[in-house]
């Protein structure tokens, strides 16, 4: 028995479309969500400061 004729050709190209192709970043979502939370943390420990200052 031959052993079947395997183009090396395809799978070069399928390496090539696996490399070369863009999935989109799962981390940018995740990023958004973490700014306004930091400014909203921020926010509260200034207005804590702040009445802690005027009621001392």
């Amino acid at each position: 028995m031959s052993e079947p004729q395997i183009d090396p050709a395809g799978n070069t190209q399928q390496f090539k479309a696996f490399a070369q192709r863009q999935e989109p970043e799962a981390a940018a979502p995740q990023r958004s969500y973490l700014v306004p939370a930091v400014a909203i943390v921020a926010a509260v420990i200034v207005v804590a400061v702040v009445v802690f200052l005027v009621v001392r």
